[in-house]
C-alpha cells in the first residue's frame, strides 16, 4: 500500500465528514436560536433539545477540525525497513480470517475507509489494539482477542 495516498485519502474522508457535520451543526444552531421556535407552554422543550443537539454537534466539529490538523501534520513518508510501529504507521496484520490494515493515528479512531480495495481502519495509541501494536515490528505476533493471534506482515 502507498502510505502517502492512504494519508491523502484519509484527509479527504475527514474533510468530507467535517463539511457535512458543519452544515448539520449550523442547521441545529439555527433551529435552537430561531425566534419562531420559542416554547408554547412550560412543557415544550424543543428549543432546549435543539440547543443540546447544536452544542454536541459543535463539539464534534471541533474534534474533527483537530483531527484534520493532526493528520495534516503527519508525515506520509514510509518508515524504514524493520522500524517499530509508532504514531503515523500503516500496519498490515495477517490473521486466520485474512489480512487487516490499520493506520495508527493521533485522533479519529474508528474512522474506516476503503483504499485500493483494502479497508483501512484508523486506530489510536489509546485503543487496546493500538497499545498492543506500539513498538512491535514486522514479523511479531500479537493477540487480537483470546485465542487468536495475528502476525504483523507490514509496517509502512
Amino acid at each position: 500500500m502507498n502510505k502517502p495516498a492512504v494519508l491523502d485519502h484519509l484527509l479527504t474522508v475527514l474533510n468530507a465528514e467535517l463539511a457535512s457535520l458543519t452544515r448539520a451543526a449550523q442547521g441545529a444552531f439555527a433551529a435552537a436560536t430561531d425566534p419562531d421556535s420559542k416554547a408554547e407552554n412550560k412543557y415544550d422543550t424543543r428549543t432546549l433539545e435543539a440547543s443540546y443537539v447544536a452544542r454536541g454537534q459543535a463539539q464534534r466539529v471541533a474534534e474533527l477540525q483537530e483531527a484534520v490538523r493532526a493528520f495534516g501534520a503527519l508525515s506520509g513518508k514510509a518508515l524504514e525497513s524493520g522500524a517499530a510501529i509508532t504514531l503515523g504507521a500503516l500496519v498490515s496484520l495477517a490473521a486466520p480470517e485474512g489480512r487487516s490494515h490499520y493506520f495508527l493515528g493521533p485522533l479519529a479512531g474508528g474512522t474506516e475507509m476503503v483504499h485500493e480495495g483494502n479497508e483501512v481502519v484508523v486506530i489510536t495509541p489509546a485503543s487496546s489494539l493500538g497499545q498492543r501494536l506500539i513498538g512491535r515490528r514486522e514479523g511479531d505476533a500479537i493477540a487480537l482477542r483470546p485465542g487468536t493471534l495475528a502476525k504483523v506482515v507490514a509496517v509502512i
